[in-house]
């Protein structure tokens, strides 16, 4: 019998269960495969005692259209980053990889398909590196990994994105007012500029770029005449003013080891009053809400054909690499060459010059 663990880590994403579901199906048409999935990603194999679910079709029944993931998810501690308690409350980090890795074997586990997007992913090549025979598939609705063309979450939460732009257009007008609404991303600015164009935004303020306020002041100004008028600014969480910071919420988490980014869009309408810019303004954060719900059919399809395709890898003993999607071909990348680089948007892009030829202001 040959046994293979799933593991979701990492945020959780819509399609996460639709990989887990396409995983299972695809083992169940060959004999002597069984799959399990680990809880709240490694740390179902770490704690004591383990905490690992048989997967079968019966299992993942009707899950592909279910949002989050049916073994949970986390994104903090971690093989390589265990926390553990001090008597005197703080906590130490210690490196637990090795143990897990004799665990695996003691199960009999053949194989890991790990989904996860960049920081997970990282852990995956250096589990690889150990020696364990580990595939990644890639999630994240940032779409900022490059070795893939697009990565399954990404569209929903534009989806998600730009429903909430077509909402704030109409209340804007109402008020005259400008709404700043800050979306996820980190350090990629994809969802924002998808949202932008998609909805009709004026501004789209990125990590990638920048911005200039006096530029983004002159843009919202236009909108305005004898104080009638409404814009809409899409802004991502990891957007910055020219020589100023990111901002960041401090955390208390433990084993969490990403900054917490928050407080892009009250950032700005401070920054646009203190350069003088008059007109009522209004934040929308949008956060978790682009992770949460539905996977729309776009993200439903690139799961099941991820999830085929991890499988596929598993029984041609294909590990050490991660699945892409290279429009139109699903193949293998070694997981080295997956987190070489991030994807982050160029000013060369074609959306950013659409954007532009639509007359949306990128803050420069």
């Amino acid at each position: 019998m040959n046994r293979l663990l799933i593991s979701t880590g990492g945020g959780d994403c819509p399609g996460l269960n639709a990989v887990i579901r396409a995983i299972v199906h695809r083992a169940s048409q060959e004999k002597d495969w069984e799959i399990l999935g680990s809880i709240q990603a490694f740390n179902g194999v770490l704690w004591e005692p383990s905490e690992i679910v048989v997967l079968d079709n019966n299992k993942v029944k009707g899950i592909h259209f279910q949002g989050g993931t049916i073994i949970e998810t986390t994104n903090k501690g971690g093989p390589f980053g265990w926390p553990v308690k001090n008597k005197d409350g703080s906590y130490t980090e210690v490196d637990r990889s090795d143990e897990m890795i004799r665990k695996l074997q003691y199960m009999g586990i053949d194989g890991v398909i790990n989904i996860g997007g960049d920081g997970s992913q990282r852990i995956s090549q250096l589990l690889w590196e150990k020696g364990l025979n580990i595939i990644g598939v890639p999630k994240t609705i940032d779409n900022d990994l490059s070795s893939t063309d697009s990565t399954f979450g990404f569209q929903t939460a534009v989806q998600i994105a730009t429903e909430s732009v077509d909402k704030l257009v109409t209340t804007a007008a109402s008020h005259n007012r400008v709404f700043v609404m800050e979306v996820m991303g980190r350090d990629a600015g994809w969802i924002a500029l998808n949202a932008a164009v998609a909805g009709g935004a004026e501004v789209a303020l990125i990590p990638e770029n920048p911005y200039d306020i006096q530029k983004v002041k002159a843009a919202l100004e236009k909108r305005f005449h004898h104080d009638r008028g409404f814009a809409v600014v899409v802004i991502s969480e990891g957007a910055k003013q020219q020589g100023g910071s990111v901002a960041t919420i401090k955390t208390e988490e433990v084993g969490y080891h990403n900054k917490r980014l928050g407080g892009a869009a009250r950032k700005l309408i401070e920054e646009l009053k203190a350069a003088g810019f008059k007109q009522d303004m209004r934040e929308t954060v949008l956060g978790h809400l682009q992770r949460g719900g539905v996977p729309i059919a776009y993200d439903r399809v690139l799961s099941a054909q991820f999830g085929v395709k991890a499988f596929e890898m598993a029984l041609e003993g294909d590990y050490g690499k991660m699945v892409s999607y290279q429009h139109p071909d699903f193949i293998s990348v070694p997981l080295k060459e997956a987190i070489a680089k991030p994807n982050l948007v160029d000013e060369k892009n074609q959306l950013v010059k659409t954007a532009l030829g639509l007359g949306i202001c990128l803050g420069n």
